[in-house]
C-alpha cells in the first residue's frame, strides 16, 4: 500500500520502518518515557555535597516540544526522584511529571483513562525490568540498545541511538513522520528532482 507523504525526509525517516510499526505509530497520542537510561544515558554523578547530576540531550528535548507542538502528550514515569528532573521537564514544558514510580503499568493505565485516550494510543519508552509491563501493554513498545536484551524483547522497536544521546528525539521523529507532522518543522521546503 502506497503511502502518501508531505515531505521526503518523513520518508527517510519512515524508509528504516517495518509497516506495522508505521501503524502503530500513527495511532500514538501519548509517549511516556523512563528517565534515567532513556532522557539520560543512566549514569549518576555526585557531587561532593551530595548533589546528583544527570546529563541531558538536547536533540531528546527539542523532540519531546515537538511532540507538544503537534498534539501529542507527554509524559514521565521514573522510579528515582529529584529535581533535577523537575527543573529539566519544566524547561521543556512537559507538566506531567512522575517521580518514585513503583508500578509505571498501573499509574499508565490510570494516566491514559484520565486523558480519555486508549492503550494502543500509548508508546512507551523504557529500558528496565520497572518498564516492561507498561511496555507489554502499550500500543507501540519502545527500548534503547543499552538496555538489557531480555527488556528489548519486550519492545516493538529498539532505536538506534542509545539512551541519553538522541534516542529520544528518533522516536519523535518516527511518531511524527508516521503521522505526516514532521515536515511543518523543516526550516525549507525542498522542492524540484527529488533522487529516488
Amino acid at each position: 500500500m502506497a503511502v502518501s507523504l508531505s515531505h521526503p525526509d518523513e520518508l527517510l525517516v519512515l524508509s528504516r520502518l517495518s509497516p506495522e510499526l508505521c501503524e502503530k505509530a500513527k495511532k500514538i497520542r501519548l509517549l511516556a518515557l523512563d528517565v534515567d537510561g532513556i532522557l539520560t544515558d543512566g549514569g549518576l554523578i555526585y557531587s561532593e555535597h551530595g548533589e546528583s547530576l544527570k546529563r541531558f540531550h538536547a536533540l531528546d528535548g527539542h523532540g519531546l516540544k515537538m511532540l507538544m507542538e503537534s498534539g501529542i502528550e507527554v509524559a514521565i514515569l521514573t522510579g528515582r526522584s529529584g529535581e533535577i528532573t523537575v527543573r529539566r521537564c519544566a524547561e521543556l514544558g512537559v507538566s506531567k511529571v512522575f517521580q518514585s514510580v513503583r508500578n509505571k503499568a498501573q499509574l499508565l493505565a490510570e494516566l491514559v483513562h484520565d486523558l480519555r485516550m486508549d492503550m494502543q494510543e500509548v508508546a512507551f519508552v523504557g529500558d528496565d525490568l520497572i518498564d516492561m509491563e507498561a511496555m507489554r501493554n502499550s500500543g507501540l513498545s519502545i527500548s534503547v540498545p543499552n538496555a538489557p536484551i531480555y527488556v528489548q524483547n519486550y519492545a516493538n522497536y529498539v532505536t538506534s541511538r542509545e539512551g541519553g544521546r538522541g534516542a529520544v528525539r528518533e522516536v519523535a521523529d518516527i511518531i511524527l513522520a508516521a503521522q505526516h507532522k514532521l515536515a511543518p518543522f523543516f526550516k525549507h521546503h525542498l522542492t524540484g528532482n527529488f533522487i529516488q
